[in-house]
This record gives C-alpha cells, structure tokens and sequence, in this order.
C-alpha cells in the first residue's frame, strides 16, 4: 500500500496492582503504571542483533520467519493507516489529531523490527523543548505561541529504518591530482602609475591512476517512510545506534509505531546508491595526493545482510492559514527542527516602526 501506516504500541501490559495498562518509562528499561505508580524491569536486552539475509526476503517476504501479521485502520482524513489495539473503541491520528472509530479493520503483514532505539526524553520534556523553541522564534504569529501550550499536539512517535551490511570490493581507475605553485607576473595600477608585480599561483598535476579498495560497511541507513523520507528534517536525524535495544515490545507501550511504506527491495536500491558512494570516498582516499578523479569504479556488493529498526521522534503540528506545519525532536537527542509560519502583522508593524523611526530622526536632524 502507497498509504501511511500507522500501528499503535502493542501487547498492553495490565498493572498488577491496580489493572491499568503498564507504559514504557523513557530514558529506563522499565514499564511503568502512571496510576499507581508500580514500576516493572523489561527483560534485559543485548546490543547483538540478528542480521537477516536479504535475498530469501527479496524473493518473498511472507514465507520468511520474523514476520507476522498486524491489524490497521484507515484514516478518512489524511489517508494514515493506524494499527487498532483491542480494547480501543476511538483514538486520534497521530498526524492531524481526527478521531478514528474501530470500523473496517483489515490486516497487513509485515516483517518484525529487529531492533529499537528507545525513547530517553519523557512527553513531558519533549513538549517544553518544542515550547520554548517556539517562544524563540521571531515573528512567529500568536496563536503558534497558544498552540505551543497544548501537550496533547505533540506526540512520540517510532519512525521505521532499514539498515543494511555487505562487503564490498571494487576495481577503479582515476587520476590524483597534486599541487603546485608557479611565480605570475601581472600588472596594476597604483597612485596613477603602472606597476610590475607578481603573484603564487596554484596549479595541478594529474597522473593516471588505477587500483582496487575493499572493506566492510555497517548499518547503511535507509528512511522506511515514504511520507518522513521527504518531510523528516535531517537535523534531527543524530540518532546514535549504538544505544540500540534488541526489539521488545514493551518499549512501545504508549507510543505510536509507523510501519515502514517504502518496501525493502526499494531501500536496498537506496543503500546499493550509498555503497557506491562510499567506494567512491574510498578509492579517492587510496588515490590520495591533493585531490582525485574517479573516472570508472566496478563495485561488487557481497554478503548482504539487513534489519528493520524503529527510532524515536516527537512531533507536533500546527496549521496556519489553511497550511499545516510539523515540527519534529528527536527523542534520544532532544534536537528540535521543523519549518514555521511567519506573522504578517509582527513584521508588518516592525518595517512600520522602523520607517517612523527613521522619519522621526531625519525631521530631528533637518531641524
């Protein structure tokens, strides 16, 4: 499906005190009630993850093993698709806030996450990072500053990755390009006159060059998500995967989990598109001298391997005459970025003062 996908977190965990549902406590490896206040540990996770082989899942997704089917339901409003937990009868859409109604449920397989980078800032703290960046910003019109107080706009969200490994090898050829420095003589003028003087010159020396370069490349990371690969600032997107968790469901209790869109055999084109790139950097690396050309480059990818990992982020929106705006924090870094709307009237009134401003002291020095 071309749509949004959107699965709400699952396996509810009840409390065993008091029966409310158990969500997961960022910046922690525990659930917690937010009722009672009963805390219990997640199983202990190990940063060793499981690299699938890519090809049998080309070939055929559903016959494989770590897929599974989930449950979703259509948004009429923006077209997002939204997985339906049991004891849900309404919740809202992540992404423009109208009520969905559990109606036409459908199921969608899909291959499970591998791994999670867990949530480490709270709600509470995204929404007075996105608060206070608002009240930063100049000229921002007044009902974005009213917004801004409303937590309910801002929302944790886990965004869908694949990462891809392979070695690679690759024959190339090129040229380096060393400098060197030659004395120009040129004329100028100065106070009136012609005058001879010279000047260092930069030049370059090109010499043909062929060779070979191999290595290994780790988590090449492609965006699953048609809709963020476009919209998704890449300020926040510092994500560090060496705090990755090995997948447990409990850490998406109380957040929201985008399926991916983008269809593996599309991100492993992406991640063959990075992979030449990265040949590319290091043939001119073992070219070395100034500076290089690579003129042809035969790349051999072998032995790959990849996973489906979920990342964190808050988002909030805001619409402005008639035009929505998103703004995103990355939920591990707390970096915030998003595009904003300008008030009309705030800079209107301020090029107004600065003319009066002007005026007033142009009349003060006339007189």
């Amino acid at each position: 499906m071309n749509q949004e996908t959107i699965q709400h977190s699952e396996q509810k965990k009840a409390c065993v005190n008091c029966g409310a549902e158990l969500l997961y406590k960022p910046g922690s490896s525990e659930i917690k009630c937010n009722y009672c206040g009963y805390e219990e540990a997640i199983q202990e996770t190990y940063s060793v993850f499981e690299e699938l082989e890519l090809y049998p899942y080309l070939k055929k997704m559903g016959a494989q093993s770590h897929t599974e089917k989930i449950s979703m339901l259509h948004c009429k409003s923006c077209g997002a698709n939204q997985h339906v937990e049991e004891n849900y009868k309404s919740l809202h859409c992540v992404y423009c806030s109208e009520t969905l109604v559990v109606e036409d449920a459908y199921e969608e397989e899909w291959i499970l996450p591998g791994a999670v980078l867990p949530f480490q800032l709270t709600h509470k703290q995204s929404h007075e990072i996105f608060r206070k960046w608002v009240k930063s910003l100049w000229f921002a019109p007044n009902k974005l500053q009213k917004a801004s107080l409303d937590p309910q706009k801002t929302k944790g969200l886990y965004i869908p990755f694949w990462t891809f490994d392979a070695d690679i090898f690759a024959n190339y050829t090129g040229k380096r390009g060393d400098y060197y420095y030659v004395t120009e003589n040129y004329n100028t003028i100065e106070n009136g006159e012609n005058v001879r003087k010279n000047k260092q010159v930069r030049k370059t020396k090109w010499t043909s060059t062929s060779g070979s370069i191999t290595g290994f490349i780790d988590d090449t990371l492609i965006n699953a998500s048609k809709k963020r690969n476009k919209t998704l600032p890449s300020k926040i997107t510092n994500w560090n995967l060496n705090s990755l968790q090995t997948f447990n469901s409990k850490y998406l209790a109380g957040f929201v989990t985008e399926k991916y869109t983008l269809p593996l055999k599309d991100g492993h084109l992406k991640s063959k598109e990075k992979a030449h790139k990265i040949a590319t950097d290091w043939a001119c690396k073992d070219i070395g001298g100034d500076t290089q050309s690579v003129s042809s480059l035969d790349l051999n990818i072998s032995k790959e391997t990849f996973k489906h990992i979920l990342l964190p982020v808050y988002i909030s929106h805001y619409v402005y005459n008639n035009k929505k705006y998103h703004f995103y924090i990355n939920g591990q870094t707390a970096t915030i970025s998003g595009k904003r709307p300008y008030s009309f009237w705030k800079i209107f009134f301020l090029v107004l003062f600065i003319l009066l401003t002007i005026t007033i002291i142009v009349i003060v020095i006339k007189e």
